[in-house]
């Protein structure tokens, strides 16, 4: 597991463009992306430059259960806002958040297939406060696939302020599992801010436990973690 501390999440994201664009290089073709405000700004160093992604097929972490690819709040409006629109991909995929309604189990299948399908080059993480990666909570097995996730009361309130109410937040999503993740043949894991310190912690020294799922990450060959001195602080050498 290579670790780069930065000064701040813009110097964080220049770091994590670099690693795209030189994997993009050599050969990389499939991408797992991420939504949420941690790769905002790596997005925008994307957009903004000269890197071709015409012929490059992505594939996210997770869509909420419900909303509609044109609803604001879905994960589809998210990347389309601030990448494809700007950046077309050959190909781009989501989970059907729709079929998800009444058929998440057939949701599930079909991603799994999709991603069985184009085996990811580099995968992105975000994580959260208790070392959650997309929506798997502490609790999620490490051999689990894509599968429906009944969000937790904590999540519920940290999306909340994404929308008009907390009862407009979607109770469930389709979310990679992380065996999906753990396939990647590169995960680049990014994370900002006090907030997160204890999480790097328990991710990166503490035991691989289902506890923290983002400690999985210690038994993929090819980890990348780049956080900035906040996130780090409570890290030892």
């Amino acid at each position: 597991m290579k670790i780069i501390t930065t000064e701040s999440n813009i110097q964080g994201s220049v770091e994590a463009f670099k690693i795209f664009k030189h994997e993009i290089a050599s050969g990389a073709k499939v991408l797992g992306l991420a939504t949420g405000s941690t790769p905002v700004t790596l997005y925008q160093k994307w957009t903004a430059s000269s890197l071709d992604t015409s012929n490059l097929i992505s594939i996210n972490l997770d869509e909420y259960v419900g909303l509609t690819p044109d609803n604001d709040q879905s994960y589809h409006y998210f990347m389309q806002k601030h990448l494809f629109d700007k950046k077309p991909f050959k190909k781009t995929y989501l989970p059907d958040g729709i079929k998800a309604i009444n058929d998440p189990k057939g949701a599930a299948a079909d991603y799994n297939k999709i991603i069985a399908e184009n085996p990811i080059d580099v995968q992105l993480l975000g994580i959260g406060q208790n070392g959650h990666i997309a929506f798997n909570e502490p609790g999620t097995p490490f051999d689990s696939i894509t599968h429906e996730v009944k969000l937790t009361t904590n999540t519920i309130k940290a999306n909340s302020r994404f929308f008009n109410n907390i009862d407009d937040v979607p109770k469930s999503a389709i979310c990679m599992g992380i065996a999906n993740i753990m396939s990647a043949k590169k995960i680049i894991l990014m994370a900002f801010g006090t907030s997160k310190a204890k999480a790097i912690k328990a991710t990166i020294m503490g035991p691989v436990t289902e506890d923290v799922p983002a400690s999985i990450l210690q038994r993929h060959p090819n980890v990348t973690v780049i956080v900035d001195h906040a996130a780090a602080s409570e890290l030892t050498k």
